[in-house]
């Protein structure tokens, strides 16, 4: 080989090194400078974010920590009344007297933060007599609690599944129950100044005060809807198995009809003492929603009502009641009232029902139940789904 030759291959050697030597340069400086402007971006939003939530807090009234130390006796076992993702809620006492229950956010819980910021910026601005009120919060260090009202009787599910307790919900007490639960949802979805999409109605978020006035609670998953938006989506599926719309449970879509399908559920479980999530025939693996439909096609919808309401003299109410349940529970969101209908129908305004189809999630069978996963086949009068990942509170 001659000599030249050699050189203009060295030089051509050397100009591929550079070359790749300054690219990798380039390419590194170009990453270190994109990543320094997104981080920044990103502390910048989440400084916003953090303003923001801090700005809502400070718009309602604040307990200090102390006090509410006090007033629970420094969060005794002997008045925790509730578990939840989030947390523990305690019983207190104000010196004055009042009593409140006391939402504690736990430390290690960075979903219940998400969750108790969205309870704080949406029940603040809600006033209803079948809301639950929220009289303050506290922050303090790593302390993050809301102040609610006390009820003193409880949930709904605490009698209405309790063969003792639920002798105290004659009709008349559960048809009362039922007409301020309506009341409270219209007014999420209609009344308020904000429309609000509940997400996770079920009968244990209906609480009970001293004349069992019910009150619905747990406003972590509430979403607000503004101008003329009436529906979204999320990948983040949460909530209650048994009271979730198939629409939200299989594809992250609510709306107000997503509350409606689980307002239907709670006002089968009332009439009927069954819990939905239990089984009804075990061949078939049907559900309350199936065993309803099933007794209605049967003609024999009466066998339905619980034992312990049921009266020759009310059984025309009760009846029409469980039809406008299935019209809630219907599968597909355009075929059920919206709440306006439903509370009109309840209060005798409407005569004329439509005729329910058959309702979504009639039959169920599980098939798989670990400890850190749950998974479910569903299956619906449409399509057979599996969905995973449900967070239940």
């Amino acid at each position: 080989m001659r000599t030249g030759d050699t050189n203009e291959n060295r030089d051509v050697t050397g100009n591929v090194k550079v070359i790749i030597i300054a690219t990798v340069i380039v390419a590194t400086f170009i990453v270190v400078i994109c990543t320094y402007f997104l981080c920044s971006r990103a502390s910048k939003y989440s400084g916003k974010i953090n303003q923001e939530n801090q700005v809502k807090v400070e718009d309602l009234p604040i307990f200090e920590f102390k006090n509410i130390l006090i007033a629970t006796n420094n969060f005794d076992l002997a008045n925790k009344i509730g578990q939840g993702g989030f947390g523990s809620v305690y019983k207190g006492e104000l010196p004055d007297g009042l009593e409140i229950a006391v939402k504690r956010l736990s430390k290690t819980s960075g979903q219940g933060l998400e969750e108790f910021m969205n309870e704080v910026i949406v029940i603040s601005k809600l006033q209803h007599r079948n809301l639950v009120r929220l009289l303050g919060c506290c922050v303090e260090g790593e302390e993050k609690m809301l102040v609610y009202e006390y009820m003193s009787n409880n949930s709904l599910d605490f009698y209405l599944f309790d063969p003792i307790q639920k002798q105290v919900l004659d009709w008349q007490k559960r048809s009362y129950i039922i007409e301020g639960i309506s009341r409270g949802l219209l007014y999420l979805h209609r009344d308020s100044r904000l429309r609000i999409i509940h997400r996770d109605l079920k009968l244990s978020n209906i609480l009970l005060d001293g004349d069992l006035n019910p009150k619905i609670s747990d406003f972590g998953m509430a979403k607000i809807f503004g101008g003329t938006e009436n529906e979204g989506n999320t990948r983040r599926i949460m909530g209650t198995y048994g009271y979730m719309s198939p629409e939200y449970a299989m594809g992250g879509l609510f709306s107000e009809k997503s509350d409606v399908f689980s307002f239907g559920v709670m006002l089968l479980e009332i009439i009927s003492g069954k819990k939905n999530t239990s089984f009804y025939n075990h061949e078939e693996a049907i559900s309350l929603l199936g065993y309803v439909w099933k007794l209605w096609k049967e003609g024999e919808t009466v066998s339905l009502i619980d034992s312990e309401i049921y009266n020759p003299n009310n059984v025309d109410h009760v009846l029409r009641c469980i039809h406008i349940g299935l019209l809630c529970v219907q599968e597909t969101a355009k075929e059920r009232p919206t709440m306006t209908k439903v509370v009109s129908m309840l209060n005798n305004d409407i005569d004329k029902f439509p005729c329910p189809c058959q309702p979504a999630f009639v039959e169920r069978q599980i098939e798989d139940r670990g400890e850190s996963s749950q998974q479910i086949r569903v299956l619906s009068s449409l399509n057979d789904v599996t969905v995973t990942s449900l967070h239940g509170r």
